[in-house]
């Protein structure tokens, strides 16, 4: 499907974005992969590494801006859409800066992807969006909501919106493990409740939903993918085991546990080999064996928390992780 088409990725400077537009190239070899992004600098410094690639193009561009985004999305057939404000402390102080971006920019994108005759849009969501106790949650669930709707609001286009929904990504920016690493030396971290538990995937996990999503999708599907659970303890033990560990309190907005998939949501759910589906309850399109499509209907009663997950990532699975991914870690 992206073999040989045009594709735009919103927010692709950042960790996801860099890596996508790597393995994406390798894996599809796209006749065009624009990256748009608000960064003259990340880009600037991103372009060094494709200067003889005639399919990667660079467009300076935000998702508030409407027009700017018409003007990118010319010839685009696929949108994978990752930029977001997304650092919890930062959207409860900045409330509307994160409103601006994550949901009237996500309206943005989805109003430009139809004028455009866009084929398919698959959105980045997070855990944080099922059950939200902070602003960037909460945002993201309205936004998540926008995609899921728009593909009865895109009407004769015929423009596709899903959903892929998952955890903490490992060695992203901003993320748990290269801030432990970057402090290691000091002999302390800090933990805001040594009960917290969190999701844990890797970036090429992410980008292989992202795709399946592609493959998959008849629009308004959430795709959530299986992943392991680790405590916060846990993590700072594989980076320092000798450190201190020095209780700070959970910071605003933040969650003792995360959840991706709520009870609300057991009656939507499909389980599939790596990975669940939350079906669209409009229209009854969580009713259409398209949709479907062979899945397993979880229980009533189902839920799917980091705290009671069956699968866990232990100390030393963290260790060779580390180890192993060096340029993955920001």
């Amino acid at each position: 499907m992206l073999t040989k088409s045009n594709i735009l990725i919103t927010g692709g400077t950042g960790s996801f974005g860099r890596a996508f537009v790597e393995m994406t190239l390798k894996k599809y070899n796209p006749k065009k992969l624009i990256i748009f992004s608000r960064d003259e600098i990340k880009q600037w410094d991103m372009a060094k590494l494709y200067l003889d690639d005639s399919r990667v193009r660079f467009f300076i561009g935000d998702v508030r801006d409407k027009s700017r985004l018409r003007r990118a999305l010319d010839g685009v057939d696929y949108v994978v859409h990752a930029a977001a404000t997304k650092i919890v402390p930062t959207a409860e102080y900045n409330p509307f800066e994160c409103i601006k971006t994550n949901i009237i920019g996500a309206m943005n994108l989805i109003d430009a992807c139809i004028d455009s005759n866009v084929k398919k849009i698959v959105t980045l969501s997070t855990d944080k969006a099922s059950a939200p106790s902070n602003l960037y949650g909460a945002t993201k669930l309205a936004s998540d909501k926008l995609f899921v709707a728009a593909n009865s609001y895109s009407g004769s286009h015929g423009t596709k919106f899903s959903v892929v929904r998952y955890g903490n990504v490992m060695g992203s920016r901003g993320s748990v493990i290269p801030f432990f690493l970057s402090i290691a030396d000091k002999g302390e971290f800090p933990i805001t409740d040594n009960r917290m538990t969190r999701f844990m995937i890797t970036l090429e996990q992410g980008i292989e939903l992202v795709w399946n999503a592609f493959e998959d999708m008849v629009g308004g599907e959430i795709y959530v993918k299986k992943i392991p659970s680790m405590k916060i303890t846990d993590i700072a033990k594989a980076i320092s085991p000798k450190a201190n560990q020095k209780i700070i309190g959970i910071r605003p907005g933040e969650k003792l546990h995360e959840q991706m998939i709520g009870i609300e949501d057991a009656q939507y759910t499909y389980a599939y080999d790596g990975y669940y589906k939350i079906l669209p309850a409009i229209h009854h399109w969580c009713d259409d064996p398209v949709r479907i499509n062979n899945g397993i209907k979880v229980s009533d009663d189902f839920e799917y928390n980091s705290y009671n997950n069956t699968e866990w990532l232990g100390i030393e699975d963290l260790r060779k992780w580390i180890k192993q991914n060096p340029d993955n870690l920001e």
